[in-house]
């Protein structure tokens, strides 16, 4: 009787170490098995990206190219929670190169009160590629942290473009119209570039992602040329390497 009563003890007890271990195992599990929970502990992220684009409205024949740099920095704890939990961060980019390719036109540049084209200089080609450097000095992302491997984000930005000539280029051959080929008929080589976007970092191993998002992008001199034609919306899209410090 005590033999059957002891087998008995041991077998439940064996039971219950068993549940207790697998239990503990399964929490430690669950602890360490998603990178988004990391992730959004982690003070700073910094990665590297590829930008590509194009024009939208009437600037569907412009095309865009960038490389960047991108660096940021969590400013919350978790916030909210189920599908809205995440973390607000702070970020900036730098694009050492910028390119846009653009329609190249002829034009002309004519003296003031111009009545022939005699008063004019011969055409020139203008348009073609545009290259230079942009930084966006003010990121504000939302970064959803429900997932184990995908985080999405929402974010709103400002930046500043700088290029090599006049962007974008304007002109014609009608000297008769000083807005498009009077000697200050142009535009600036200063820009800015108001956007925002969404995307995702999908986790490959703890604190390294690959990035994809895309971006509504506004060009605008805010009149610090003679004309401001700039592109009033454009879509780009990146794809990146970011790494969670």
């Amino acid at each position: 009787m005590l033999a059957a009563f002891d087998c008995e003890a041991k077998v439940k007890i064996s039971s219950w170490m068993l549940v207790g271990l697998m239990c503990t195992a399964l929490s430690c599990s669950l602890l360490a098995q998603s990178p988004i929970t990391d992730a959004a502990h982690r003070d700073w992220n910094f990665g590297a990206f590829v930008e590509g684009g194009v024009g939208l409205e009437d600037r569907t024949n412009f095309g865009f190219f960038a490389l960047g740099l991108h660096g940021a920095h969590t400013m919350t704890d978790e916030l909210g929670s189920g599908l809205f939990k995440g973390t607000a961060e702070y970020g900036v980019e730098a694009l050492p190169l910028w390119q846009s390719y653009t329609p190249t036109f002829q034009r002309i540049t004519c003296a003031a009160g111009a009545t022939s084209t005699a008063a004019c200089t011969a055409p020139y080609t203008v348009g073609g590629t545009f290259t230079g450097v942009s930084v966006t000095p003010i990121i504000l992302r939302y970064n959803f942290t429900h997932g184990r491997r995908m985080m999405p984000w929402i974010q709103g930005a400002g930046g500043v473009l700088f290029t090599t000539r006049k962007y974008p280029a304007v002109g014609n051959l009608n000297y008769a119209d000083p807005t498009m080929t009077g000697v200050n008929a142009d535009t600036s080589q200063i820009n800015f570039t108001p956007q925002g976007g969404v995307g995702v970092h999908y986790f490959l191993r703890n604190k390294r992602s690959l990035d994809l998002s895309a971006n509504a992008v506004h060009i605008s001199s805010a009149s610090l040329g003679d004309k401001n034609p700039g592109v009033n919306a454009s879509l780009q899209f990146t794809v990146g390497y970011s790494w969670w410090k």
